[in-house]
């Protein structure tokens, strides 16, 4: 007995050393995961495929959208799993449910004789007002910006600074019975979010978007002595609903060292979302399927959240209830946010803070590294995006997690400069259908789709072989942000500065928004 269970021992061990030479906990029947293999085995076919069917999982309803908790993004949910379950053997996955906060808007908006179509902000009141507009000084991040005169009246503020919840809530708390807020650069603001309230500076008042040029003609009038009379209203549904993350995670690969992916599976209710963000999460999707041909000496997340268009409610409701222990074991977040756009730049994240001054915790700046390499090695430029906490990287960096990405724009007008980099047309946004009906699989991008999620796989073959290429956790590090700078989803934008040339190995940033 003592013999035969020595050679058990031993024949256990035998078989545990050919596992680990082929990948940590995998089947030793499959070949370590090879860079250039899994990079050739995204296809344009097997991206168009799925992006159409994304869209039909929105259009196969009513109101052809996958907002959070809605039909369309059931179904969106059932298409993920449903790629899962074609690598079972591989991944075990889970839906991770919590309790978000809904809210669905319409309204109107005239003032002086002229009738707008403005965008109204998730988490505005229902309300109606009629009265003078009131302009609001600076851009309304102050209690102090607000003058006497915009009690019982409708406050007018640009856009920038701070976020659009802090100045309806300054608004209401300054007695004003309504807010509209105006671009701070040419066009329409393409949706926003209050984000759910209470908020400590006071209650929000009915709030709508419109244009700089709506706004500054509206401006002129009123410094010019001239009241005009603004008719505000404002319907919502505002409600709890239940919803879900979506977590995959490799079988094998060390569970102690892990490389978490990303991407939000929600639209915004005006449209179905297939760049915004249906290219992110079929990127994931795709490179997870492809992934399964390999063993990994490293663990492999794959995360589709909820609920990003509301606030990023699902990554930070994940990141919110890991334990120190699990925050500790993700060396690294990646975020794939809208990888088709029509009219696209390839930004990466700035990670080291040179381009925007906003760095991640350690990691970031070697997750950006990696691939401004990457793109060069294509022979294809880059510029930088910062880390404003517009997508779902924000909560990993606020708990101290690496973090890095891909991006190709939203609503932002694309310059003369990067069109001779990148291509495209100046002057027109990077995604004219950004939170739109238009956001569906006739307006992607493929040759950004593809290229990006080459990117992925790129990225997925390096980190699931290997962390040596970043600095251990610290368990006290986050997000390094300059002096004075207050980052919202869906609010700051700002243009970028530099352009990182193939040739050059200056930084540079894209659009910070």
């Amino acid at each position: 007995m003592v013999r035969s269970a020595l050679v058990l021992f031993a024949a256990t061990v035998a078989a545990t050393n050919l596992e680990r030479q082929a990948g940590y906990g995998t089947t030793p029947n499959k070949p370590l995961v090879d860079s250039k293999k899994l990079q050739e085995s995204i296809t344009e076919d097997a991206l168009s495929q799925k992006a159409e069917e994304l869209e039909q999982a929105a259009y196969s309803t009513a109101q052809r959208n996958r907002v959070f908790s809605s039909e369309g993004h059931l179904n969106t949910l059932d298409f993920i799993e449903g790629y899962l379950d074609t690598v079972s053997d591989y991944y075990t996955y889970r839906r991770q449910p919590f309790e978000a906060l809904y809210s669905q808007s319409s309204g109107n908006f005239s003032a002086g004789g002229t009738t707008y179509t403005p965008i109204i902000f998730e988490y505005s009141p229902s309300g109606s007002a009629t009265a003078p507009l009131v302009v609001v000084a600076n851009e309304g991040c102050s209690a102090e910006d607000y003058p006497a005169e915009v009690a019982d009246n409708i406050a007018l503020i640009i856009r920038g600074t701070c976020e659009f919840g802090l100045k309806s809530a300054l608004a209401g708390a300054a007695g004003a019975v309504g807010a509209v807020i105006y671009n701070n650069a040419p066009g329409y603001i393409s949706g926003g979010t209050l984000s759910p309230p209470p908020r400590p500076e006071g209650e929000y008042v009915p709030t709508a978007g419109i244009s700089q040029e709506n706004g500054t003609a509206l401006l002129e009038r009123l410094n010019g002595g001239e009241e005009i009379e603004g008719m505000l209203g404002v319907e919502s549904i505002i409600e709890n609903r239940t919803t879900y993350n979506i977590i995959a995670d490799t079988k094998g690969g060390d569970p102690n060292n892990i490389l978490v992916l990303g991407g939000h599976s929600d639209s915004v209710y005006a449209g179905p979302g297939i760049n915004d963000d249906g290219s992110g999460i079929i990127g994931i999707l795709e490179t997870a399927i492809q992934l399964a041909a390999y063993t990994t000496n490293q663990a492999v997340r794959f995360a589709f959240w909820s609920a990003e268009e509301f606030g990023l409610l699902g990554s930070e409701y994940y990141v919110a209830n890991l334990s120190p222990e699990e925050n500790q074991k993700i060396r690294l977040y990646l975020n794939f946010d809208m990888i088709a756009s029509p009219n696209f730049v390839y930004a990466l994240y700035d990670g080291d803070g040179s381009a925007f001054n906003i760095s991640g915790p350690p990691g970031s700046a070697e997750a950006e590294e990696f691939f401004a390499n990457w793109f060069k090695e294509q022979g294809l430029a880059t510029t930088e995006t910062d880390f404003d906490g517009r997508s779902d990287y924000g909560p990993f960096l606020d708990a101290g997690i690496p973090a890095g990405g891909v991006f190709t724009g939203a609503e932002e007008l694309k310059t003369e400069e990067e069109v001779a980099l990148f291509g495209g047309e100046a002057g027109v946004a990077y995604d004219i259908n950004y939170h739109q009906a238009g956001d569906n699989y006739t307006n992607l991008n493929f040759e950004a789709f593809v290229t990006n999620t080459k990117a992925i796989a790129a990225a997925v073959a390096e980190y699931s072989t290997s962390f040596d290429s970043l600095p251990p956790r610290n368990a006290t590090a986050a997000r390094v942000k300059a002096r004075g700078v207050h980052a919202h989803p869906h609010e700051k934008r700002q243009r970028a500065k530099h352009i990182r040339h193939t040739h050059d190995c200056g930084k540079t940033p894209k659009v910070a928004i």
